[in-house]
């Protein structure tokens, strides 16, 4: 059970004290009435309002480490790592060593924000408005609502290919179940997602290791790859980046209830390992699953299409008819990174449509959900275009994103979270204009563009050196924002 006091205000209203007496009140709508309720059965109602240091309380820190770790082992970052060899014509030693180096350096921004949570009590989004401004944070948030979509799709399709492997269901039905049972979990809100993200990685991981071992044999038998070129190592690259750095926009979420005290380096850490673990080890799983199955024949005749489950379904072949248990819990680990997915979804949209605030946070799973399911049932034959233009197009403007806030926080406020007026998180005139950030996100895309290399456009820069777009939209994006805040702040104040 929660506690109602300590939460009561802060669906409603920001500000609390002025709701006490509505929720005393015995007139309630019935709209009310379902959100007390709610809340007395321990569901969150708190969207993007501020969590106040006498509402820190968590102090199992390590619950940080269980979400990451859970949110990344799943069957989507085992198809992460089919794309080097399959997309980009990785040998298995480059995608290997795309996957752990392009993985290490950009889960550092996510690993990095997951440590603001417990300084400042704002969701990710939220912080931005001390970077972007009140309004200008509006473009990063619709970017991010419309990116937490796509990701809650790619894991529908993958987890719902998955199911159907694992008994005689079709994909849709697989795609319906994973996102309800999805639902269900981000619905109840933060406390129900840490425990979930506590145990669901366990079945998962047991299944990859059987997986490997009973036919782990076949991975000698890959053919041998051309030496990689550095266009394909680039590219590759890009779409490792744009997955894993995109969990930068919601990485303080799930951290808002820690104590205060944390360090911020023990954040850190369990953050970076449970983003790292997990996906280097079955990204780099899945780049020899996809090498090795045209010449397994009954991986490649299951693997037809990109059926991603199929093909795991066809490497636990051996175990006979456990196989098939085995399956249904590789489906189901898309629930990991669907919960978290989801639940960060109402916080995006909060800070895109501020009125929305006043809407129940769990109000925002049942949309996003009834969102996903029938785009995940349209695009479920389509895994692999949408997959690798989908991640890569991320990265683009989460890149310029990462980029302004970390500049204006270490440079500008000089990594002192005392320098963030948490009163004003919602006062536009006592924010940043925004103006400075936007600009220098905008500017950067005139050589990132030509620095791109997609299935729909391929820039000169590209051309010689690979997709490097990422790269220089982050570096430009920090150089352009030091002398353009710095005229904003002269001009506006703030």
């Amino acid at each position: 059970m929660v506690d109602v006091e300590n939460v009561k205000g802060a669906t409603w209203n920001s500000d609390e004290k002025h709701q006490d007496n509505e929720w005393q009140n015995q007139n309630l709508s019935a709209a009310k009435r379902l959100s007390l309720f709610l809340l007395t059965w321990g569901v969150e109602l708190r969207g993007i309002h501020p969590v106040t240091v006498e509402d820190k309380k968590e102090t199992q820190f390590n619950k940080i480490f269980f979400i990451w770790l859970s949110a990344n082992t799943n069957i989507l970052s085992f198809s992460l790592g089919t794309l080097g060899p399959v997309t980009f014509g990785l040998g298995l030693r480059d995608s290997c060593l795309v996957i752990l180096f392009f993985n290490l350096l950009f889960a550092i921004p996510p690993a990095y924000f997951s440590t603001w949570g417990p300084k400042l009590g704002l969701r990710q989004l939220c912080t931005t408005r001390y970077t972007f401004g009140y309004y200008g944070v509006v473009v990063p948030s619709m970017l991010s609502v419309f990116g937490l979509i796509g990701f809650a799709v790619l894991n529908s399709i993958v987890g719902g290919q998955a199911l159907a492997s694992a008994g005689n269901v079709s994909w849709t039905a697989g795609i319906v179940v994973v996102s309800v049972i999805s639902l269900f979990i981000s619905f109840c809100g933060l406390k129900v997602l840490s425990w979930f993200e506590r145990v669901v990685w366990i079945p998962v991981v047991l299944v990859f290791i059987i997986a490997a071992c009973v036919s782990g044999k076949h991975f000698a038998d890959a053919p041998a790859a051309l030496p990689a070129t550095a266009s394909q190592v680039l590219n590759s690259g890009a779409t490792i980046a744009g997955s894993t750095i995109t969990w930068a926009t919601i990485s303080s979420d799930y951290t808002t209830y820690f104590h205060p005290g944390v360090s911020s380096w023990r954040i850190f850490w369990y953050s970076y390992a449970g983003l790292i673990l997990p996906t280097v080890a079955l990204q780099c799983l899945g780049a020899a699953a996809a090498i090795t199955a045209p010449v397994v024949p009954a991986w490649d005749a299951e693997y037809a299409g990109g059926n991603v489950g199929g093909l795991i379904d066809a490497m636990l072949e051996p175990v006979g008819k456990f196989g098939k248990v085995l399956m249904v819990f590789v489906s189901l680990s898309v629930t990991g990174n669907n919960v978290p997915t989801i639940y960060s979804f109402g916080m995006s949209l909060q800070t895109f449509i501020p009125p929305l605030v006043v809407v129940p946070r769990y109000v925002f799973s049942v949309v996003a959900t009834a969102v996903i399911i029938p785009l995940s049932i349209a695009g479920q034959h389509k895994l692999y275009s949408a997959l690798s233009n989908f991640l890569s197009i991320m990265g683009y403007w989460t890149g310029p994103w990462a980029a302004a806030v970390l500049v204006e926080h270490l440079y500008f406020r000089k990594g002192d979270f005392a320098l963030y007026d948490l009163q004003s998180w919602n006062v536009p005139s006592k924010l940043p204009l925004g103006a400075a950030a936007l600009t220098a996100s905008a500017l950067s895309f005139a050589l990132a563009i030509p620095s791109m290399d997609q299935v729909w456009y391929e820039g000169p820069i590209a051309r010689t050196t690979g997709d490097i777009g990422i790269e220089l939209a982050m570096a430009v994006t920090a150089l352009l924002y030091i002398p353009l805040r710095h005229l904003e702040k002269r001009w506006k104040g703030v």
